[in-house]
């Protein structure tokens, strides 16, 4: 988030010394993004960050394409991911191109004995079933059903949850993942017209300091590759910290819809944006209110982007059948639009109670192999009566 925040203890002036009740120096770090010329934030440590004891053998875990080329409409439940313990091996990435991949995890418990860095994307994870505290060198952010945790790249991390039952759907970003342009104002705050401010973003509290040493395992992914790296320190020895650059969760429920007299286009439901993708938010809204409204979304041709939506809970006006977990791809370069019957049936509601998430990539999505094995194989046919 484009706004300054700290914690902790920290030096009067950045760059100086800042020194122990035993007389010896914090190490200071420098957390930077786009070389010097973006977000930033400085970091005290109660050790170096760099003290690395041992780097074991990297394995890949570079998703198998399935079909990289595609002209179809479809579909994957993605609660037919089988659960498993550990929290890497159950994320299963299932649409990708060089700017986004998405997927889905059911991981049954939090991270036990390692901490997990992703040096090449940003993530973003919605919490689809579950709750817990995501732990960072920035503090704790506790999160629950409905919020999306925004984690910069390069920042160790550990999810805690309180019981087996989660479900999250990811997004990997190589670029950063922030809030919409044309939602902030030319210093970066979000503006009146915004469909969240400030005031809902979940920051890290908390922070604890772990002076340890000892073996700590962190698995760093990068070119799609996990490297296992033993540290000497403890990741999260901040005492303290401040800047411009953190991790920080937002609530779909806190996204307050844009609605008006006719049909609103998706644009109204965006919540993050990146490099060549969005992410939106579709939550329970009233309906449009013009007396002749047809409240069911027209026909649309997808012309420069392909459009996914991931639907979480509620029912669509536009669809006949959808399952929770459940993800649709409409593919650029032909129209999809509302299931036969939806459009009359829409017609005199007021209001949808409809949540989910959409991304809308700009250049096309090749699958994978474990997103093949949870496709649903006749939904393209779901259009014809």
């Amino acid at each position: 988030m484009a706004f300054y925040h700290k914690s902790g203890s920290i030096p009067a002036k950045r760059h100086t010394q800042f020194r122990k009740p035993d007389g010896s120096l914090y190490s200071e770090e420098l957390v930077s993004t786009e070389g010097f010329s973006s977000l930033y934030s400085l970091i005290y440590h109660c050790h170096p960050p760099t003290l690395v004891k041992a780097i074991g053998e990297p394995w890949s875990v570079e998703p198998k394409v399935a079909l990289e080329k595609n002209m179809q409409h479809r579909s994957f439940l993605t609660f037919k991911t089988k659960p498993e313990e550990d929290y890497l091996k159950s994320r299963k990435t299932l649409l990708m191109n060089s700017d986004v991949q998405m997927g889905s995890a059911a991981p049954t418990k939090g991270f036990s004995d390692y901490f997990y860095k992703n040096s090449d994307a940003d993530e973003v994870l919605f919490i689809h079933e579950g709750n817990g505290i995501l732990k960072t060198i920035y503090g704790n952010i506790p999160f629950e059903y409905g919020d999306y945790l925004v984690i910069p790249r390069g920042t160790i991390y550990q999810l805690h949850f309180n019981d087996e039952n989660n479900r999250i759907f990811f997004v990997e970003s190589p670029t950063p993942i922030h809030p919409p342009k044309r939602y902030q104002n030319s210093v970066g705050q979000l503006m009146e017209h915004s469909p969240y401010c400030e005031r809902d973003i979940k920051l890290p509290i908390d922070l604890e300091t772990h002076d340890e040493k000892g073996d700590f395992k962190v698995l760093i992914k990068k070119q799609g590759m996990i490297y296992p790296y033993t540290y000497a320190t403890h990741p999260f020895d901040a005492v303290g910290w401040d800047g411009y650059l953190y991790p920080y969760g937002f609530s779909i429920h806190n996204f307050e819809p844009i609605t008006g007299r006719l049909h609103m286009p998706p644009p109204i439901h965006q919540t993050f944006e990146a490099r060549n993708f969005v992410i939106c938010s579709f939550v329970p809204r009233m309906y449009d209110y013009h007396p002749l409204s047809v409240p069911a979304p027209y026909n649309h041709s997808n012309i420069d982007s392909d459009e996914i939506l991931y639907y979480v809970d509620g029912d669509f006006m536009s669809r006949k059948h959808v399952e929770r977990g459940m993800i649709s791809l409409h593919p650029k370069g032909i129209p999809h639009g509302p299931h036969p019957g939806t459009v009359e049936k829409s017609l005199g509601k007021t209001e949808t109670k409809e949540l989910a998430v959409m991304i809308d990539p700009f250049y096309p999505l090749m699958i994978t192999q474990e997103a093949m094995e949870m496709e649903d194989p006749a939904y393209w046919k779901s259009w014809v009566e």
